[in-house]
């Protein structure tokens, strides 16, 4: 392909492309590497935003949604269902939270995000109470539409539109040193009676560095949260499906979300699709004699066939014994990683939940500074796919990545310390 015409006609996301108007075009993929368009390979070791976890072009998933492309490729889901989106419902509802007991078809995280908020609004309304008011924390990402940017709190994605943003109040991220304060502001906050819906990412907050709190500490919000009759809405389009050490970051809390909002990983990278999943009450409250009770909330390709058997496929791998022990496998290596790299003068801090490992480096720089174009290309000399953000660098990489490849991601990182 001509590099020309991608500058001709793209606009690529998260891009200025005054500062940064070359792209790398890349031609295939498979496992956990990515090839150039002149044969260079890079160990993918975000695996693409989080979502390849069992390796790109895997070939049972793909084997399974050619097969389903031959006989449904899409229908309307009004009206209309279809085996693919039943059996992946009621795949889900095994492995999901207990509580959880509906699913809800979308097309992307940031969308599931706003059927979640939708839910919860609506919620309120058709029980006849007036609640307007969303809690979130600080620096969490939940997405780019406008209702999932509106309980984001990084401003350099939605600072031009805080004026036209839902009425959301902030909470710092809980911490050993703040839970007592935390816990004080949210219950004040709590108890005015005007707050509909708490949206949290679990455990993970993962656009902002993979900042990380302590499940204790969440579950002492969320108890405050269910004694005011607030629901908990779990941002796990990030953390969902095995990359905590659990299918699900919820799982380690005692308490449970009302709502899950699902993507990413769901489909093994493979094709797009996001699931809103909900209580029996939450959906409950929707049922009634008048249409307008209802949740009007629709996608075009609202559990298309092709990307249900993909999610089908992705699950049956994530359940097999051959994917729980390479996660394990993960884990126990980057615990042996930290333990080298962890006093090391320029390592600021490391952290791990599951196979997510951080990085900070010991340096001040902004979020899209100098240095994370640096590192980007140090790594990327090296063979290796990182995306750092600002003086974070961070792992989450397929689960079917060889202890090679791992090893080769870890010299990389240390490697780059003599730059910084």
């Amino acid at each position: 392909m001509s590099i020309n015409d991608d500058k001709k006609y793209i606009w690529h996301p998260l891009t200025q492309h005054q500062l940064h108007p070359n792209n790398i075009v890349i031609k295939k993929a498979k496992g956990a590497l990515l090839y150039d368009e002149d044969n260079n390979e890079y160990i993918d070791a975000i695996a693409s935003w989080y979502t390849c976890m069992y390796g790109h072009c895997n070939p049972y998933i793909t084997a399974m949604v050619s097969k389903q492309m031959q006989n449904l490729d899409h229908v309307v889901f009004t009206g209309f269902t279809h085996e693919p989106a039943t059996k992946l419902a009621k795949s889900l509802i095994r492995i999901l939270p207990k509580n959880q007991r509906k699913i809800f078809f979308s097309d992307n995280g940031s969308t599931s995000v706003d059927v979640a908020i939708k839910m919860a609004l609506q919620f309120h309304y058709n029980k006849g109470s007036k609640r307007n008011k969303i809690i979130a924390f600080e620096d969490g990402f939940h997405g780019d539409t406008f209702g999932a940017m509106s309980v984001s709190g990084l401003s350099v994605y939605n600072g031009p539109f805080k004026d036209f943003s839902l009425d959301v109040e902030r909470l710092p991220v809980p911490n050993d040193k703040n839970i007592d304060e935390v816990k004080k502001q949210f219950g004040a906050l709590s108890s005015k009676g005007n707050v509909a819906a708490f949206v949290y990412e679990p455990l993970v907050q993962g656009a902002a560095a993979m900042k990380m709190h302590k499940p204790e500490h969440l579950n002492e919000l969320l108890k405050i949260a269910k004694r005011n009759e607030i629901i908990t809405v779990a941002d796990e389009v990030m953390t969902g499906f095995g990359k905590t050490g659990k299918n699900f970051a919820s799982e380690f809390m005692i308490q449970l979300p009302d709502i899950i909002c699902l993507s990413k990983s769901l489909t093994g990278g493979l094709v797009p699709m996001a699931i809103t999943s909900c209580s029996e009450e939450i959906y409950n409250a929707f049922l009634g004699p008048n249409m307008e009770k209802g949740f009007f909330h629709g996608h075009t390709y609202s559990a298309n066939p092709t990307s249900c058997t993909a999610a089908l496929a992705s699950i049956e791998l994530l359940n097999s014994e051959e994917i729980q022990k390479s996660i394990e496998r993960i884990k126990q290596s980057h615990k042996t990683f930290i333990s080298r790299i962890d006093k090391h003068p320029k390592v600021r801090k490391t952290r791990q939940q599951g196979i997510i490992l951080a990085v900070d480096f010991n340096i001040e720089t902004d979020r899209y500074g100098d240095l994370r174009y640096k590192l980007f290309d140090f790594y990327m000399s090296k063979g290796v796919y990182l995306r750092p953000l600002g003086n974070t660098v961070y792992i989450l990489a397929p689960y079917i990545i060889s202890n090679e490849q791992l090893a080769k991601i870890y010299v990389a990182i240390e490697q780059s310390l003599d730059i910084i």
